[in-house]
């Protein structure tokens, strides 16, 4: 098994830690193994490549270019 030492880690990031590992009832060598474990296993977005044909059933019918311009004026 690996081990990884970390430096310069600031005072205050060890601190919120190592209350996060003891709510857990965890080390905080466990709990920064599950904090990565869940870091690196979360899916990464799918691009507007990967989105190509997808759900286009549902979008048969809506105008896009005015769609978009309403998402961005929502977004103001």
């Amino acid at each position: 098994m690996a081990t990884l030492n970390i430096k310069n880690l600031p005072d205050a990031l060890y601190r919120r830690l190592q209350r996060r590992a003891k709510r857990e009832r965890r080390s905080v060598a466990q709990q920064v193994t599950v904090i990565l474990e869940q870091a690196l296993a979360a899916k990464e977005p799918l691009s507007i490549l990967d989105l190509q044909g997808l759900g286009k059933e549902l979008w048969a019918e809506v105008d896009a270019v005015r769609h978009v311009a309403a998402a961005r004026c929502a977004w103001d």
